[in-house]
């Protein structure tokens, strides 16, 4: 069966927001949710960017079987991977076991504040490979020292580990990030409904959950649900080859500028119409996806949650991911 997991969008909600929706989201039947990790929100219109780790350890605390996951952090350039080796290894003690670590290259959006440049896709591929090596063998007490190319570790160990180590998945756009997370990881996670990084995936040895990210703006008329979408998400039209390397929201706000409502909404299922946006996350399950991580997009997240118990999740619920 698929699992149904709520996107906590930290650009748009602040600290205690996103718990708030997070206590919403278990009573609403969801089996987890996934936290954005950003210093900078996209656009300003978003206008949040609170510290993810923070909110996680306050949502450990406030859920009770809600799994918990990074969607996703990037551990080459604002955070060393031993630093969250240790943060994951925290949260798997203060969640029970609920917490996976979600991980992937980043964007200079988020990156670049630490003053190091932003390298090219070659160098953040190899940068994450090398954190994935630490993050997986502090997170299972088989490392201690690392001399690799980009990163160095010299007699790290970590002291509180859960008894089972925390799931790391990895986010991927191509076939390269796809064998990192078949052979590097613990599973996949993707924001496009593309059967050929399930099928890179697998064929490189994955075994894992793979996990996909859905936007939708459900919302009372499509208008509205067209004019929230273009407000608030209007940058992620531009793909990951333009989003990886943008600056700052200045720099999302006018490549965004020209893009209009009717664009966004070719992308994003946007309205009241449950079977609107059931067919815009079936296209996610037919591509082989078995973990549905569901974005609502803008402030109405009551509205969402009252069609998703109504209506989204009785249907998801009867679906199974392909093969």
């Amino acid at each position: 069966m698929v699992k149904l997991g709520y996107k906590l969008m930290s650009e748009e909600h602040g600290p205690s927001e996103l718990v708030r929706n997070a206590k919403r989201a278990e009573q609403a039947g969801f089996a987890f949710a996934a936290i954005s990790d950003h210093f900078f929100p996209w656009i300003e219109e978003q206008g949040h960017s609170p510290f993810a780790w923070s909110v996680l350890g306050a949502l450990a605390q406030a859920t009770g079987q809600l799994g918990l996951m990074t969607a996703v952090t990037c551990p080459i350039m604002r955070y060393h991977p031993a630093i969250i080796a240790q943060a994951a290894a925290t949260m798997g003690l203060l969640g029970n076991g609920r917490f996976t670590l979600g991980l992937g290259a980043g964007e200079r959006l988020n990156e670049h504040i630490v003053g190091q440049g932003w390298p090219g896709l070659v160098e953040r591929h190899e940068r994450l490979g090398e954190a994935l090596d630490i993050i997986q063998g502090l997170l299972g007490g088989s490392l201690e020292n690392y001399r690799g190319r980009h990163f160095a570790l010299d007699h790290a160990h970590l002291f509180d580990l859960p008894a089972a180590k925390p799931r790391v998945v990895v986010a991927a756009g191509g076939p390269d990030a796809a064998a990192i997370a078949a052979t590097r990881a613990d599973g996949l996670i993707a924001t496009e409904a593309e059967a050929e990084l399930v099928k890179t995936y697998i064929d490189k040895g994955g075994r894992g959950p793979r996990y996909a990210e859905v936007g939708l703006c459900c919302a009372e008329s499509e208008e509205e649900g067209r004019q929230i979408a273009h407000r608030y998400f209007r940058w992620s039209l531009a793909g990951w080859p333009v989003m990886a390397e943008l600056p700052t929201p200045h720099a999302f706000a006018a490549a965004s500028e020209q893009t209009t409502a009717e664009a966004v909404a070719r992308q994003i299922s946007c309205g009241p119409s449950a079977k609107h946006h059931l067919e815009a996350i079936g296209k996610y399950i037919e591509a082989g996806f078995d973990h549905i991580i569901l974005t609502q997009i803008g402030p109405n997240q009551d509205f969402f949650f009252k069609l998703f118990e109504r209506e989204l999740a009785p249907a998801l619920r009867e679906q199974k991911a392909a093969a």
